[in-house]
């Protein structure tokens, strides 16, 4: 098995690299045709979600997949590959079947213990199957995690740690009242008609709203849903519009959820504006409408829309980024990624080996406690204050130790840390206690609503970022390692599978060849001693047939346990050696067993 997956997730990457990163349906297509084309890769799966891009493939040399799947993700998500490089995490063999199956069971998700993220697996692994890039490896990868993450479900209390992104947004909006109480009654928007509009749809209803309007640019899929939901025996109305009659629904709806697969904004800031100022305008005498959504050109959003406040409104603090490697020292700054595209590879492989991120490749981070919280304990911030060293992102190293870099990185990662547990001082809704006229659900990447509409008086936001924030300080629950306990007993189970597995063509192989010789000594017999009854040639030929079974036996039984083993694939290459196999034949064993495998498994169930 050599299994590799290099990907990023809302872990790695900031919210604003997510979403440039995302792939379309088209993207994901070519992707894996691309990794396919490699020279490096037998067979590939992707896995894309709102909050994570992870690029699954078998692949005979590492060092070269590695800068292969690399470069791919970076040409196919529209992000430079000395930009994502940062952002990457690289595991190999063992490391990425755990990865996968913690992905499946939700402990890598956002909401520790969502279940959504087995239907995404199903997807990833059926598009696989679907385009024949999911060979033998990838198909039992994926059954296998989607086993694992059914079985986290229904052993453990994990539903407890955690919910569907959906009812996380939706507990987000309600603040501190009880979802099914803040709902009641409510008349929702849902914009999008795929799974996870439908989700959150069937959510709502579930909640207790009492209207659901669908809009989808596919009619007939709105209608559905919308069928559906009618039908669901909630006692929700709900009826589907085109998207044209959006901007005509938010006047009329108290909540909005949107999830599409749009490449630019589906709510700007002047249609939640002018929506708010309609439904104000409308209401009870005296009432003063909102004014039109105002965003100078100075307060036009950059990577992270809407950081520039509006006048009046409390100021938003953007989440840590990371800056390019010419602008000094940072959380991730040292040897940087400008024209240093073979360094970038090295520091991807140096990576995995540790489990680390890419962007801790650069130098070791130990775990130093530094007390000084106001600067770095070697002096390195002070860098950042001289323009001749800041100038250039090499200039900036020069005198500095291994030593030095290593405790400066662990102070930059603790501020940075600690930077992120800090809750944002502009929260995505208005000043405690003024009534909110419109929740907005985010739940797109990249993203439908402009993120600036947190602003406007009146409504409440709650997207991606904001829940990556809201999550970070979610409790854990007790069920949690006991998911662990199961994922670590079942990737020492597939690994050692998929080992015995490896060997399985050889020892046929060996067998055929014993069978073979028994074969031939018997018509040799035959020409010696041709009176023979049938009885009397039968029961020699068993008697022979008996004595290669017994020679044969403890040792192949031996070696599948041998090579079940860490470190047991060499043994089936001795096999081979000492008996003298013939490659093509083990070969040949081997292609017929995939063949039977891949026609068993059929598609992803």
């Amino acid at each position: 098995m050599s299994l590799l997956v290099v990907g990023l997730s809302h872990r790695s990457a900031p919210v604003s690299v997510l979403e440039r990163a995302s792939l379309s349906a088209d993207a994901k297509i070519k992707l894996l045709h691309d990794t396919l084309a490699a020279e490096p890769a037998a067979e590939a799966a992707v896995l894309a979600t709102c909050n994570r891009i992870e690029l699954y493939a078998d692949v005979d040399k590492f060092h070269a997949g590695v800068a292969e799947l690399s470069t791919l993700l970076a040409q196919h998500s529209g992000v430079a590959l000395e930009e994502l490089t940062p952002y990457l995490y690289v595991h190999y063999e063992d490391r990425a079947v755990h990865h996968l199956f913690s992905v499946a069971c939700g402990l890598d998700s956002m909401v520790v213990g969502e279940g959504q993220i087995l239907g995404q697996i199903k997807d990833a692994l059926a598009l696989g199957q679907e385009l024949h890039t999911a060979g033998r490896l990838i198909n039992d990868l994926f059954q296998q995690a989607l086993r694992v993450g059914k079985r986290a479900h229904s052993e453990t209390g994990i539903d407890r740690a955690g919910q569907s992104l959906v009812t996380f947004g939706l507990e987000q909006l309600a603040v501190h009242v009880p979802v099914e109480e803040w709902a009641a009654g409510k008349r929702a928007l849902v914009i999008g008609a795929g799974s996870m509009s439908s989700l959150a749809a069937a959510t709502l209803a579930r909640v207790g709203v009492a209207e659901i309007v669908v809009a989808n640019r596919t009619a007939e899929r709105a209608e559905r849903l919308a069928e559906i939901l009618v039908a669901s025996g909630t006692g929700v109305a709900a009826s589907a519009v085109p998207m044209s009659s959006v901007a005509d629904e938010l006047t009329r709806v108290d909540v909005v959820v949107s999830c599409t697969g749009a490449t630019g904004l589906v709510l700007t800031g002047d249609d939640v504006a002018a929506a708010v100022a309609v439904a104000v305008g409308s209401g009870p005498a005296g009432a003063v409408p909102y004014p039109p959504f105002d965003r100078s050109p100075e307060l036009r959003p950059g990577p992270d829309a809407g950081a520039a406040p509006l006048p009046g409104a409390s100021p938003r603090t953007p989440a840590p980024q990371t800056p390019p490697a010419t602008a000094g020292w940072g959380p991730r700054a040292g040897l940087e990624m400008a024209g240093l595209d073979l360094a970038a590879v090295a520091r991807l492989a140096a990576a995995s080996a540790g489990g680390r991120r890419i962007a801790d490749a650069g130098a070791v981070r130990s775990k130093v406690a530094v007390e000084d919280r106001d600067g770095c304990p070697v002096g390195l911030d002070a860098l950042a204050a001289d323009p001749a060293r800041t100038a250039d992102g090499r200039a900036a190293l020069t005198g500095v130790d291994a030593s030095s870099l290593e405790l400066h990185g662990t102070w930059a990662d603790q501020g940075e840390a600690a930077a992120q547990r800090q809750p944002r001082k502009g929260a995505r809704s208005q000043v405690d206690g003024q009534p909110v006229r419109l929740a907005l659900l985010d739940l797109a990447m990249p993203r439908d609503i402009d993120a600036a509409v947190h602003r406007i008086p009146g409504v409440r936001l709650v997207d991606i970022e904001s829940l990556a924030e809201a999550s970070a300080d979610a409790p854990m629950a007790a069920d949690v390692d006991a998911v662990r306990g199961i994922v670590a007993g079942e990737v020492a189970a597939f690994g050692a599978a998929q080992r015995a597995a490896h060997i399985t063509p050889t020892v046929v192989a060996l067998r055929a060849m014993a069978a073979e010789v028994v074969a031939m000594e018997v018509a040799r017999l035959d020409g010696r001693v041709p009176d023979l009854d049938e009885r009397q040639r039968a029961e020699v030929t068993q008697t022979v047939r008996r004595v290669v079974d017994k020679l044969l036996h403890a040792p192949t039984v031996r070696v599948k346990q041998l090579a079940s083993e860490p470190g047991g694939a060499g043994y089936a290459e001795a096999l081979r050696e000492l008996f003298d196999l013939d490659p093509q034949t083990v070969a040949s064993v081997s292609r017929a067993d995939e063949a039977d495998k891949n026609h068993d498994s059929g598609r992803a169930s």
